[in-house]
């Protein structure tokens, strides 16, 4: 009998063994990365986050979407009030209106505002949580004020970094596109034309041109001087120059019935054609100026066309250097506003929050106001850009702070 069962499961013994040695590899190597990489473990979220972590962020980021999706609703509804009769005018089609613009200017919209949605979303759900005793609860079970904040500046810092993302990568490349619509269909005409241009294209090297048309990428007039140790040693002049926009790298230009004057000394060579194609280290976006043409450019673009602005000696650069620096700045703004919002709403008040709820959103607005002010007299009056897109957070980073003193404990 007992020869019966040996032999009875010896086939499936079998199959185990083989299981193992095809799995072998595979065992070891798990063994050796929880041997060695056992600091992985800490990279695991739920390691740092409790249950109130994830019941306050839960609450954060829902009434976040849920105000920008309420808000731009409405401002949804009053657009295409204001804008139907240009939209029948100009004969604009529905798709163009949809994906065109509208499905670019939700995300420009909410972008800007984000730090308003930020603050409505603290003060409107922390004064629930006060008004039913959860803060208060919190607290009396031994919660620190500084533990309290935590899965608040961890919100803050997720809407952050997505707010940075869209306006610094995405949302750029859809405002190209709603501008256009808005060129085509609301009879906003874009500046597709300059006259008189001249610019440093290079070390000792002045293009200059006497009209361009940027529809075309023409120009008309064209005049392109080289300088050594402050003297002129070769003039060239072109009838027309057309940009390359085919060309596999940037900056190739065909020039039309062309001269070029080179002069040593004494002695001066003329050589002359009809079309020949050069390198000119310009580009259409260098030359024809438009409103908000800095909000078309991501991050990295901005960053390029700043340093070859300010290495050809170009004053038109402030309002770039403005949208570059904002653009950071701006990321920081949904922690100031959670700190003052959680200082504001986080009591529990006879009456309600009306009166702070009032407060919070003059500080809120008066932020964004300032933002606006201080970004447009850098462009103005010329002040660093720098300091002009950090002043509002110098300052406001000192109501939070004073906010944060001061609420309960």
């Amino acid at each position: 009998m007992e020869y019966y069962n040996i032999k009875r499961w010896r086939k499936p013994l079998k199959a185990i063994r083989a299981i193992k040695r095809t799995f072998a590899p595979v065992t070891k190597a798990m063994g050796w990365v929880a041997k060695h990489m056992g600091w992985l473990k800490y990279l695991n979220p739920k390691r740092y986050l409790k249950i109130l972590d994830w019941y306050i962020i839960k609450k954060f980021i829902g009434t976040y979407f849920y105000s920008i999706a309420l808000i731009i609703s409405i401002s949804i509804v009053i657009d295409v009030n204001e804008n139907l009769a240009k939209f029948t005018q100009y004969h604009a089609p529905l798709k163009a209106i949809v994906f065109d613009y509208y499905m670019n200017f939700v995300p420009y919209f909410a972008n800007l505002f984000s730090p308003l949605f930020v603050f409505i979303a603290v003060i409107f759900f922390t004064s629930k949580l006060a008004g039913n005793s959860e803060i208060i609860s919190m607290l009396a079970a031994g919660v620190s004020k500084r533990r309290l904040i935590k899965p608040y500046m961890l919100s803050a810092a997720l809407i952050s970094a997505l707010t940075f993302y869209l306006g610094s990568y995405v949302i750029p490349k859809g405002t190209i596109v709603r501008q256009n619509f808005e060129t085509l269909y609301k009879n906003k005409k874009k500046n597709t034309a300059a006259e008189n241009v001249q610019m440093q294209v290079g070390k000792g090297v002045i293009a200059y041109i006497q009209f361009y048309d940027n529809n075309r990428k023409r120009g008309y007039g064209f005049c392109l001087d080289k300088f050594e140790n402050k003297k002129l040693v070769s003039h060239m002049t072109a009838t027309e120059i057309q940009y390359d926009t085919i060309a596999e790298s940037k900056y190739h230009w065909k020039a039309t019935n062309w001269r070029i004057r080179d002069m040593r000394g004494m002695r001066e060579k003329i050589t002359n054609g009809m079309v020949c194609d050069t390198i000119v280290m310009m580009e259409p976006t260098d030359l024809v100026f438009s409103k908000g043409q800095q909000e078309t450019f991501t991050s990295p673009q901005l960053r390029e066309y700043i340093s070859k602005q300010i290495d050809r000696g170009s004053g038109n650069v402030v309002q770039y250097e403005v949208e570059y620096h904002k653009r950071i700045a701006s990321s920081f703004a949904s922690f100031i506003l959670t700190t003052i919002g959680l200082s504001l709403s986080s009591r529990k008040r006879k009456g309600g929050m009306g009166m702070y709820l009032g407060i919070g959103l003059a500080l809120s607005f008066t932020y964004i106001m300032l933002q606006t002010v201080s970004a447009t007299f850098a462009i103005q009056a010329n002040t660093p850009a720098m300091l002009a897109a950090w002043i509002p957070n110098i300052i406001f980073s000192v109501i939070a702070w004073f906010c944060y003193r001061n609420a309960p404990n």
